[in-house]
């Protein structure tokens, strides 16, 4: 992997770390990235299915899920994770990831993850050939394509530091602080980084200045390496290694800190967990003569750093190994942002013509496009496209359940409102306020009962005696006037549309079976319209791939009665237009149909 991060990268982001995930963002609007990096957001606590964040001016949404297990499977061309949980919290996290799989890089921003276990999940992680960059580390960055969360500062410091876009140096070290300060001095005497990793400073990290050096030998964009080490371990010794057997070749700029360690008596305890030396190997001063002495360019103090910096990029662009860089266009971030306060997702009426989920209106909605009122469901109520079959059954739904005559509480509402001189809108409202569970709201407890019986398969015996436990009447069960004597056409007409043009009616086929016993005790207990309807939407939405958990989702939220209430508003606006039509006076109930039993009332002593 000579390319740790591309501009197409996208991570997954472990906990809603919002200040982070929008400083990700406004570096992907700066540089001009055409996706997000962050894809999605791991939130176990969280009710909320996205997050809102800003996209330079404008705004964007970041779905979240409960674990990465939802998160990688909604989101496969993810290849990172940004662990950002707790050290309580980051191990388990990390060791899920590895085995779930499907993941290049980890980050660990966490510290103090007990070594024990640190060093089992960087032996891990090794063993599948993943990158685990810290724990105790701020990130990495590859210029002009992607950037960990809060490496590299403010957009400010980055675009000084030229963080923007790709530069020449490979840049490694422990300290995030200094590789945001180093950052700035290779901007200042160089032309920037091309690749940027601060490792991490607990005592036992996942990937070690050997491994990313290597890589960044393999890298054609890097032309030299820096090097920031510190005062414990003995990682240095290993790049010195590399120098010697020739697997680096290109100049490596090396310093470690804690030279002044040696002044001290007793052994010193710097920052991080790993900065400390137990011998004399580890000490700043003697890594530093080592590397030297391998050929490595060494300054003399840490302060001599920059000038040896701009000593060897020097050298380098003067023998044609660097070339001038030239400055990409940016984009800038606005001072001032707002956000939105509704957030649409299905249609836009901004350009020249109004789009359904992106299709102009003009490609569904004119006859020669042969589409239909199912197309144009499909697509503003699912976003999708939906076959033909699909969408005809739609249609067939809503022309069956468009009207069933005038007795009907929904119908009967309509017509007395249209009767008291009130509008198509008030009296279409009237009607539609009776659909609920007692009329219509059969379909969404068909789907939902026989759904679960056949998700737990239970047997018919068991689905009755589950229903009777629960106290409730099988919905889509039972008509007042329809048997097995005198079947209901609807019915009739939607199961053989399903047998000739669905892939499979698995929970029709069920719904039958628990038919054949309720008719055996009873035989107007049939499966009626709204059960049919209900039943045949499940089999529909499998057919279509939607997952389990899709299709409660839409029993759940009242997708099913929808279609109940989209076409039996046809009937009501037709009984409201008859009655206008036939200029029908205001109605009052005939008072011989009143059932009068009024007493006088008590009279409360007190």
């Amino acid at each position: 992997m000579a390319q740790l991060f591309t501009k197409d990268t996208q991570a997954i982001f472990w906990n809603n770390n919002k200040t982070a995930i929008q400083r990700m963002l406004d570096y992907d609007y700066t540089i001009k990235r055409e996706t997000p990096s962050v894809a999605a957001i791991v939130a176990p606590t969280s009710g909320n299915k996205f997050e809102k964040f800003f996209w330079g001016a404008d705004e964007i949404m970041i779905p979240l899920y409960k674990s990465t297990t939802e998160a990688k499977a909604a989101q496969p061309q993810a290849d990172v994770l940004l662990n950002f949980a707790s050290f309580r919290t980051a191990y388990d996290v990390t060791m899920e990831a590895l085995n779930l799989g499907g993941f290049k890089t980890i980050m660990i921003t966490a510290e103090g993850i007990p070594e024990r276990l640190a060093r089992g999940m960087n032996a891990y992680a090794r063993e599948l050939n993943v990158t685990v960059i810290g724990p105790a580390t701020v990130g990495a960055i590859a210029p002009g394509a992607f950037k960990i969360a809060n490496i590299g500062g403010t957009i400010e410091n980055i675009i000084n530091s030229k963080l923007h876009r790709a530069g020449s140096c490979g840049l490694v070290t422990r300290s995030g602080g200094l590789f945001n300060e180093l950052s700035n001095i290779i901007a200042i005497n160089a032309d920037g980084i091309a690749e940027g990793v601060a490792i991490g400073g607990d005592r036992f990290v996942g990937s070690v200045f050997i491994d990313n050096l290597l890589r960044m030998q393999d890298n054609p964009e890097v032309k030299y390496m820096i090097l920031l080490g510190e005062v414990g371990g003995t990682e240095e010794y290993k790049v010195i290694e590399a120098v010697k057997s020739g697997k680096i070749t290109k100049p490596i700029i090396a310093w470690c800190i804690g030279t002044i360690a040696k002044h001290y008596s007793s052994g010193v305890q710097f920052g991080h967990a790993g900065a400390s030396a137990n011998g004399d190997a580890e000490t700043a001063e003697a890594k530093n003569k080592a590397m030297a002495e391998a050929g490595i360019h060494v300054p003399a103090t840490f302060n001599d750093l920059p000038a040896k910096i701009k000593e060897v990029y020097e050298s380098l662009k003067a023998d044609g190994t660097i070339s001038e860089i030239a400055e990409p266009e940016i984009n800038i971030v606005p001072k001032v942002r707002r956000p939105k306060q509704f957030i649409c997702t299905i249609s836009d009426d901004r350009g020249e013509e109004a789009t359904y989920a992106g299709f102009p209106i003009s490609s569904v909605a004119l006859p020669s496009t042969g589409k239909g009122i199912g197309d144009v469901i499909s697509l503003l109520w699912f976003k999708k496209q939906y076959p033909k079959w699909a969408t005809d059954f739609i249609e067939t739904v809503i022309k069956t359940v468009a009207d069933h005559g005038p007795a009907v509480s929904g119908a009967h509402n309509a017509k007395v409102t249209a009767r008291a001189g009130k509008s198509v809108v008030e009296s279409l409202v009237t009607g539609l306020l009776t659909i609920g569970p007692r009329f219509g709201g059969a379909i969404d407890g068909a789907a939902e009962y026989f759904k679960y019986a056949d998700d737990n398969n239970l047997t018919p015996k068991e689905f009755l005696a589950y229903m009777k436990k629960q106290g409730v009447p099988i919905p889509g069960i039972g008509h007042r006037i329809k048997s097995l004597k005198n079947p209901d056409l609807r019915v009739k007409g939607l199961m053989d549309y399903a047998a000739e043009n669905f892939p499979a009616t698995p929970l029709l086929d069920y719904a039958r079976t628990v038919e054949a016993l309720t008719t055996s005790k009873k035989e107007n207990l049939i499966l009626n319209v709204d059960g049919t309807i209900g039943i045949l939407m499940v089999d529909m939405w499998r057919a279509l791939g939607y997952s389990e958990e899709e299709i409660n989702e839409f029993i759940s939220s009242g997708t099913l009665n929808a279609f109940f209430i989209v076409g039996r508003s046809i009937g009501f606006i037709g009984h409201v237009l008859d009655e206008k039509r036939l200029a029908m006076p205001m109605y009052r109930h005939p008072m011989d149909d009143i059932l009068y039993d009024v007493k006088k009332a008590e009279k409360i002593e007190k």
